[in-house]
């Protein structure tokens, strides 16, 4: 018994370094073609980089290539600041490659908007403040005075910028500014009860990330779940996606269902599907934050 407490105590450990650790993150698509992942992988190899993390995936119908490399930083020979530069001059214009590079010691940066639902905001939160996520949250926007009191118990700044179609221009033009200020890297709306302008998103493309029931479009409207009801669905969900210009038709990141029967009320419904919307969601801005989403076209590629 005591080797085997030993030996967790050194597994954990040594977890607990790897986390630690300081790495960078490349993500990148291109034509796919013979010798990528030769040439990334040597280039990290002669600069003394510890690949931790690699998946890779090929589109056969696109015929494109997808990557997600993590390698770390310590010992390694490029600067982080020149590792884009060198990368781009080695490699990527080579393959005509389009990437992202991230590094792990730095925390994303995530605003919140939120109108008068909890169930989600209250799950983000809790999910922050317990260390689950490593994340900062320098701001919280509504367009409702109803959530204040939950986002002073956290000591996150609230914003209330009430919109309406007279306004809606302006009053997103402070939206852009406050997180424009606040180097906001990602925007979730936490069932956030208003339509995004095109000019907003075109802001912050894929970075936005928005829940909604799966019942859509079958049941648009401010009853979804009553209109499911009526209809003796069998199935309920959720879907998580970036937001584009088009309507809850953006990339989607992560999806969730339940089965349902008659037995079932529209209060079943409701709570079953708000505890989809949470996991969803959640599942969403766990993979932002790990930068493991790569778009492409009106899709998704999640590591």
């Amino acid at each position: 018994m005591a080797t085997k407490t030993l030996k967790k105590t050194a597994t954990g450990k040594k977890a607990a370094m790897k986390e630690e650790s300081n790495t960078a993150i490349l993500l990148i698509h291109c034509p796919d073609q013979q010798g990528i992942v030769a040439a990334i992988t040597d280039l990290l190899h002669k600069n003394g980089g510890n690949i931790v993390d690699i998946q890779q995936h090929v589109d056969q119908v696109d015929q494109r290539f997808f990557m997600r490399v993590e390698w770390e930083l310590e010992n390694f020979a490029i600067p982080a600041a020149k590792i884009e530069e060198y990368f781009g001059t080695l490699i990527g214009k080579q393959f005509n490659m389009e990437w992202q590079l991230h590094f792990s010691k730095r925390k994303p940066r995530m605003a919140i908007f939120v109108s008068k639902m909890s169930h989600c905001f209250y799950d983000i939160l809790q999910r922050f403040m317990s260390k689950e996520w490593e994340v900062e949250i320098p701001l919280i926007i509504s367009n409702h005075e109803s959530l204040r009191y939950i986002a002073e118990r956290f000591d996150i700044p609230f914003h209330v910028i009430p919109i309406t179609k007279a306004t809606k221009a302006k009053q997103e033009a402070k939206e852009i500014e406050l997180l424009k200020q606040n180097d906001i890297d990602f925007v979730v709306l936490a069932r956030y009860m208003q339509i995004l302008s095109d000019d907003f998103v075109s802001h912050f493309p894929n970075q936005v990330i928005n829940i909604h029931h799966s019942f859509l479009p079958a049941f648009k409207g401010a009853k979804p779940y009553h209109a499911a009801y009526q209809r003796g669905v069998k199935i309920i969900g959720a879907t998580s996606h970036y937001v584009t210009a088009d309507l809850d038709e953006g990339p989607i990141i992560a999806q969730g269902v339940r089965k349902v029967s008659h037995n079932d009320g529209i209060k079943d419904l409701i709570r079953m599907g708000k505890d989809l919307e949470k996991m969803v969601l959640s599942e969403a801005i766990y993979a932002q934050l790990q930068h493991r989403i790569l778009p492409y076209k009106n899709r998704t590629v999640v590591f």
